[in-house]
């Protein structure tokens, strides 16, 4: 399947307490949003990927320089070559296996060849500007894929502050959600208990968690519904805190699908030296100058 990626990125991050937005705050080497970028700029499914600044947006630039060449073709790096050769050696230990040894060449069956390192179409990011809430500016990212994207095909929605999203469950969503009528979201299981607190912050209740998730990016539907739910909330003045939200409003019942807690959302400093810890588990964490992501 195919998909389209829309990044909103227009947010000043208030409640991040530094002097740069939080999606450009470095992170293992990277910004914030590059990390956030990565699974799916590297994935050969996403045709193109739109990201929403803020107007005057002044941290992109730099962030675009060092994005890859995406007008053409890009030869295979180090670490898809690597992959490749290693999945060669695979092939020829499984050939030799089933004849009782290799040939010369280390092949024994005529019908297998070595793969051939492919060259890889990176999808191409555009950039469209920010409206004032999150709902416009991914509706303005949605926008900007007028004339590109079909009504049906599928577009996904991450934010530019989440960097620790696995492909791991990036794949899970494209492989629940690409049947569900609706479409879904990545979401993880209320884990803590939950409290109702009144005016004066006393607790007046606590609220039964068996049910209750919490939403997380990125969120899947079709470009052509998704358009119609944000429209329609907001010429009622409502505005949706995702997408999932605009969707339910127009009588829709997405998929929730399970993903790692590991996927935070960067709201302040000390959630950097969280994500720090996250990424530098994942293996290959800075190695690939591409910026190649394994994660």
């Amino acid at each position: 399947m195919r998909y389209w990626l829309v990044m909103p990125a227009a947010g000043v991050g208030r409640r991040f307490g530094e002097n740069i937005p939080k999606q450009y705050a470095d992170l293992h080497g990277r910004t914030v949003i590059e990390w956030s970028m990565a699974p799916f700029l590297y994935d050969s499914r996403c045709l193109g990927l739109v990201v929403v600044l803020g107007q005057g947006d002044a941290y992109w630039p730099k962030v675009a320089g060092r994005l890859p060449d995406v007008t053409d073709t890009t030869r295979a790096s180090g670490a898809v070559l690597a992959a490749a050769l290693a999945d060669a050696t695979r092939v020829a230990e499984r050939a030799a296996e089933r004849t009782g040894g290799a040939d010369t060449d280390g092949f024994s069956d005529p019908g297998l060849s070595l793969p051939t390192v492919p060259a890889v179409t990176l999808p191409k990011v555009t950039t469209a500007t920010g409206g004032g809430e999150r709902s416009h500016s991914v509706r303005n990212g949605l926008a900007a894929l007028m004339g590109r994207a079909a009504s049906d095909d599928w577009v996904l929605v991450h934010d530019a502050a989440r960097p620790c999203v696995s492909r791991q469950d990036v794949d899970r969503l494209l492989d629940r959600v690409q049947t569900h009528a609706t479409g879904g979201i990545l979401a993880a299981p209320a884990a803590d208990t939950l409290k109702r607190a009144g005016e004066n912050k006393e607790i007046i209740q606590t609220i039964d968690r068996t049910s209750l998730w919490r939403a997380l990016t990125p969120q899947m539907f079709r470009y052509g519904r998704l358009c119609e739910a944000l429209d329609r909330a907001h010429a009622e003045g409502r505005t949706p805190t995702d997408e999932a939200q605009a969707l339910e409003w127009i009588g829709e019942r997405p998929l929730v699908v399970e993903g790692s807690t590991t996927n935070l959302k960067i709201t302040s400093a000390d959630d950097l030296v969280i994500a720090v810890a996250l990424l530098a588990a994942h293996s290959g964490v800075g190695g690939d100058e591409s910026g190649d992501q394994t994660t």
